[in-house]
């Protein structure tokens, strides 16, 4: 199979979920033995954060060629604007751009790549594809989040692609009925994310000298929010001493870093706390971990937290943050808590001071995460891929 992965977003040293799946998605096919060719969106250039096979194809529509076409600050400036006064016209200022100065470049990559089925990574991709380019080659539209998103914060223009496409790929089975509810014949499959397993779980049971709390997600504070579990743990942290807090990710806005760091040094927890960046070594991260706290407002899957929960860490998040609170099962492998400090630092509380439910849970969690081994999850992709081919 010629396989295509429309990217849309950047990608270049991108250590987010999106470039995560999509750099998993080439390596997977490509050593299942398809043809695999990616293209993606991104003023930088350089080297992926996450490894693919030289041999995949990779093209990026804004260094293309000899091309060198950025996005102009004419444009940052006003989807600024836009934002500030209406999202989804904010975001739209994307798809101006893309219609104004990539369409031939997408509309030649095609041409060279001449591929049997194209996945979209968002809708953006989609539209690009099924809407302005009109092309017949079935496109596959993922969605990396709560797809009821889409019809409230996502241009209008980008929608009707979702109908267009030849199936809608959601991460939930609750969020089917998101687009089914707006395009009722619109084929919709539900396939998780890949999640490595481990053969045992972390043993949770050892006594040791200092116990850690770990969060992975890029700091991010409407989206990720961890200053709700610094918070969280100043409440907590002179009650139990021998505990420590592990933040990594990647900054997304340095005036937000230093808030974060002002609210470390703020509860004199600078020996307790700590943002420790980026890391290509997760697993050896959350081996050291007894808890994974995972404050998002909202997830489209909470892939970092899934593969916690698989190393053998009971999580904790928030009830109303969508996939979250259906990774977690609450008094099972994990608990939730209401939004919010005071409920978070109760459900962390609960934790740090009951191991036996620690262990209890981290067992719990190993278990409920073998629903999304690779070998299962890539199964089902390929299985999809070839359907909509043939079906074409």
């Amino acid at each position: 199979m010629n396989i295509l992965l429309a990217n849309f977003a950047k990608m270049v040293n991108d250590s987010g979920g999106l470039a995560k799946v999509t750099c998993a998605f080439a390596k997977e096919m490509y050593e299942r033995g398809h043809r695999v060719t990616l293209v993606y969106s991104d003023d930088k250039e350089g080297k992926f954060f996450f490894d693919v096979p030289k041999e995949v194809q990779c093209y990026n529509l804004h260094h293309y060629k000899g091309q060198h076409i950025l996005f102009p600050l004419s444009y940052k400036i006003k989807r600024e604007i836009l934002r500030a006064i209406d999202q989804r016209k904010g975001r739209a200022v994307n798809n101006e751009f893309t219609e104004k100065f990539l369409l031939d470049n997408v509309r030649d990559v095609l041409q060279e790549v001449k591929p049997d089925v194209i996945v979209a990574s968002q809708p953006a991709a989609s539209k690009v594809l099924l809407s302005d380019l009109k092309i017949d080659i079935p496109v596959i539209t993922m969605s990396h989040g709560d797809p009821e998103d889409y019809f409230h914060t996502y241009p209008v223009k980008e929608l009707p692609a979702l109908g267009l496409s030849a199936t809608c790929q959601v991460l939930m089975p609750s969020f089917v009925k998101a687009i089914k509810r707006r395009f009722p014949q619109e084929r919709v499959v539900v396939i998780g994310n890949s999640v490595p397993q481990h053969d045992t779980p972390v043993d949770l049971s050892k006594a040791k000298s200092t116990y850690k709390i770990i969060c992975i997600g890029r700091l991010n504070k409407n989206h990720k929010r961890p200053h709700l579990l610094i918070e969280a743990f100043a409440k907590l942290a002179k009650d139990f001493p021998n505990w420590q807090v592990e933040l990594w990710g990647a900054e997304d806005k340095k005036k937000y870093t230093e808030k974060l760091r002002d609210i470390i040094t703020q509860n004199d927890l600078t020996e307790r706390v700590f943002l420790k960046g980026t890391t290509n070594n997760v697993n050896d991260v959350l081996k050291q971990g007894d808890i994974f706290v995972f404050p998002s407002a909202y997830e489209g899957f909470g892939l970092t937290l899934a593969e916690a929960m698989s190393i053998g860490l009971p999580g904790i998040g928030y009830k109303n943050c969508s996939a979250v609170n259906e990774l977690i099962q609450d008094g099972v492998n994990g608990l939730l808590a209401d939004d919010g400090v005071d409920s978070l630092a109760e459900k962390m509380q609960q934790l740090m001071e009951n191991q036996e439910m620690r262990a209890r849970f981290g067992k719990a969690a190993h278990e409920a995460m073998k629903q999304y081994d690779s070998a299962i999850i890539w199964d089902e992709w390929e299985k999809l891929i070839a359907e909509v081919v043939t079906c074409n």
